[in-house]
């Protein structure tokens, strides 16, 4: 019931607004408003079964004659058959068929316009200004179907809704009820609304384009001069208190009328319309005011929610460095648990305080071993102990001739010393094993702490929004016919500035939204992310300035011999901060046990880089994860990591075989002599910067390419002597190069990496 009521009054609406609009015309002789405004009502979403026969019932209210209801059914039906045929083929009408639509259905008009002798100029001016009118209806309407009230009106949007409003000013002009003016009545009102929702800029000008639109019908200026008078009289007197508005726009009324005789006439009639609106202003609600200025305050509405952004990324870095100094501190903890390894002297020392307390103890010739020759005894058997830890065990031989030969528990000591230095070791083993695993625990701790204090420091500055580039976005955007329902444009940093639009579906993949973008904020700016927003087809359009420099990159990749599985594992993946990263990782021997181990180094590698946490700490922890399994199957390591925004790559090589660096100079060749990953502890990378240049190649390659080659200085010729700028193209020319070298056959895993900066 509640539905049928609403439609009912949109009804009657509609039927009042083409009422009036019929009316409305130019000199008296062009009425070009009511169908145009038909169909820019259509395509803004209104239903077409209530704005027909709204239309029908407000046109022949005023054109009642057999050609007026003639030209009303033809425009109706102009409108509705065109719109149900793409309803039932489910096609979506274009722009350009609306207006091919509106002229055809004025087909009746223009017939009877020639048959009664009609003047043929008006007529054609009335077809295109109806045209135009059209046009601007669509600029206002579209975009507030779109967006609502609650977002500001673009300057263009705003000029075209003034000659809206002016044509309906025009309208009502003609609807005095025997003398009363329902003009007056509307404007007077609309007038008082204006001036205490919003400002009084706003009210004069509404005032200078009604007062434009009552010029229209008859070049007439008698309204002219007492509605700016009311404007100026509402501003003069606007107060949070109503009835001094009301009381302003009355007293300039009554000076129109009875000191400057505005009207010529004092009628009273002329007077009633507006104390009527004074009247039903001071009797309406504050709070349903307020609603209305809520659509007029959205831009200080917008800048509370950016204060309020602000104020959150505050509380969000004191919250995020509270949290890295927890961490910092669980590191330290974590640290200080690890026990702390015993010297040689110490081991030999407690197990010899063992073997003497079990074996020893109750032997008849104690005191003459641990006292009498007590230097002696001990340091014999700290010996035999080292031994023991050394080879794995002691045996008779190990002995010396006087000992055995006086010693009745020589079974019992062997036993004894190799018993507990075969404990020891498990032991030694198992704690080196948790103190390694408290130095990882501790490392990554340390790392999650270094991740926050970085996202602190990333949120730390407060976002300075742009709000007229944000304004100058909207505006050219729907210049080039694509909506912007909002935009919010800031500094991220000193290089960076960021923009999200939210504009439309089919709008989305628009060239026109990075190139007005780019122009407006004064850089190049790229899309980089694109997510639905919960208004329905509406998208949030993600840009930001991009990265000085890009890169392509090109892979090629050959097992050994006939095996199915690379020992070799690569990763190339898009960090944030327009950041890549290149890794090769050669598992130690080939197939898929080598596989696996660099597979696990690799997805190691990539997660830790991801996550953000530097390269000692994934260097570190990786090393220590995978020198956890004990397997002596180790990986080497080489990684390139390129910052596009500074052009400098970051190489990190673990046992790995030589990088190129191919630029305008010649190449460079990137050398590592450090140990492969896994092998022990406390492994140390090669790290090393380059800053790289427009068209510089990098070449990553696995040992396999590498030793293909009889030096790294002939594989750095080969290098110079590739042509091809596609990255692709020099990838597999170094990898057939390094095949042929060998008659065809690959000696091990081959895989390369070749990566062009532009």
């Amino acid at each position: 019931m509640k539905f049928k009521f609403s439609y009912l009054i949109k009804f009657v609406l509609f039927s009042l607004l083409f009422f009036v609009l019929s009316r409305a015309n130019i000199a008296g002789v062009i009425s070009p408003f009511a169908f145009p405004m038909l169909f820019a009502l259509a395509w803004a979403n209104q239903k077409v079964w209530i704005l027909a026969p709204a239309y029908l019932v407000g046109y022949i209210a005023n054109f009642h004659s057999f050609e007026g209801i003639i030209i009303a059914i033809v425009t109706i039906t102009a409108l509705i058959v065109p719109y149900y045929v793409h309803v039932a083929t489910k096609t979506t009408m274009k722009k350009w068929e609306l207006f091919v639509y509106s002229l055809v259905s004025q087909t009746a008009f223009i017939i009877f316009s020639i048959l009664n002798d009609g003047n043929i100029i008006y007529m054609l001016s009335s077809l295109v200004v109806s045209e135009v009118f059209l046009f601007l209806s669509l600029f206002v309407f579209e975009p507030l179907v779109v967006r609502g009230l609650a977002y500001r009106l673009s300057n263009l949007e705003l000029i075209c809704a003034g000659m809206v409003l002016m044509s309906f000013s025009d309208g009502l002009l003609m609807c005095d009820i025997y003398g009363f003016s329902i003009f007056k009545l509307f404007v007077s009102f609309l007038l008082l609304t204006i001036s205490y929702t919003s400002n009084v800029g706003l009210t004069m000008v509404v005032a200078s384009i009604i007062s434009v639109g009552s010029l229209l019908p008859s070049n007439n200026p008698i309204f002219v001069a007492p509605i700016m008078l009311w404007a100026l009289a509402i501003s003069a007197c606007r107060s949070e208190n109503k009835i001094y508005s009301a009381i302003g726009i009355i007293l300039a009324e009554a000076l129109s009328t009875f000191y400057f005789n505005l009207y010529y006439s004092t009628y009273f009639l002329n007077y009633i319309p507006v104390a009527i609106s004074a009247v039903i202003f001071i009797a309406i609600p504050k709070k349903w005011f307020k609603e209305i200025s809520n659509i007029f305050s959205s831009t200080s509405n917008r800048m509370a929610v950016k204060n309020v952004v602000n104020r959150n990324r505050d509380l969000l870095q004191r919250r995020l460095n509270n949290l890295s100094e927890v961490f910092f501190d669980m590191n330290h903890v974590f640290k200080n648990m690890i026990k702390k390894s015993m010297t040689t002297d110490e081991i030999q020392d407690m197990l010899y305080s063992e073997v003497k307390n079990s074996v020893c103890k109750n032997c008849p010739e104690q005191g003459h071993c641990h006292r009498t020759f007590n230097d002696d005894t001990r340091k014999l058997f700290k010996e035999l102990i080292m031994i023991a830890l050394q080879r794995g065990k002691v045996t008779l031989l190990d002995f010396p001739s006087y000992l055995s030969s006086r010693c009745g528990k020589i079974s019992q000591l062997i036993n004894e010393i190799n018993t507990l230095s075969n404990q020891y070791k498990s032991y030694s083993e198992l704690v080196g094993n948790i103190d390694t695993s408290k130095l990882l625990i501790s490392d990554q701790l340390e790392g999650v702490s270094g991740i926050m204090k970085t996202l602190a420091n990333e949120i730390g500055t407060s976002i300075s929004f742009d709000g007229t580039r944000e304004t100058r976005i909207k505006e050219e955007l729907s210049s080039n016919n694509i909506i912007c329902t909002d935009a919010v444009v800031y500094e991220k940093d000193a290089r960076t500035t960021m923009a999200c639009l939210v504009v439309r579906k089919e709008d989305v993949n628009k060239l026109k939204l990075q190139e007005v973008t780019s122009k407006i904020c004064g850089n190049k700016m790229v899309a980089y992310d694109v997510v639905p927003t919960e208004s329905m087809g509406l998208m949030n359009v993600n840009l930001k300035t991009a990265p000085r420099f890009d890169c392509i990159f090109g892979l090629a990749c050959h097992t050994k011999g006939l095996n199915t599985i690379s020992g070799d594992c690569h990763s190339i993946e898009r960090l944030d901060g327009d950041k890549f990263m290149f890794a090769i990782c050669d598992g130690m021997g080939n197939g898929e046990k080598a596989g696996q181990k660099s597979e696990t180094a690799v997805a190691l590698i990539e997660n830790f880089y991801k996550a953000g946490f530097d390269n000692e700490i994934i260097l570190s922890s990786v090393n220590r994860l995978l020198n956890l399994e004990k397997d002596d199957i180790f990986s080497t390591l080489d990684i390139c990591t390129i910052d596009l925004k500074s052009g400098i790559a970051d190489f990190v090589k673990m046992g790995a075989a030589s990088t190129f660096v191919r630029g305008r100079d010649g190449c460079q060749i990137i050398e590592s002599d450090a140990l492969p990953i896994g092998i022990v502890d406390e492994a140390k990378a090669l790290t090393k910067k380059i800053v790289l240049n427009e068209n510089d190649f990098i070449v990553l390659a696995s040992d396999g390419v590498c030793d293909s080659f009889a030096s790294d200085s002939e594989m750095k010729d080969y290098v110079l002597t590739i042509k091809s700028a596609n990255p692709q193209e020099f990838a597999d020319a170094i990898l057939e190069k390094a095949l042929a070298n060998n008659n065809g056959y690959a000696v091990d895993d081959m895989t390369c990496i070749v990566v062009k900066i532009f």
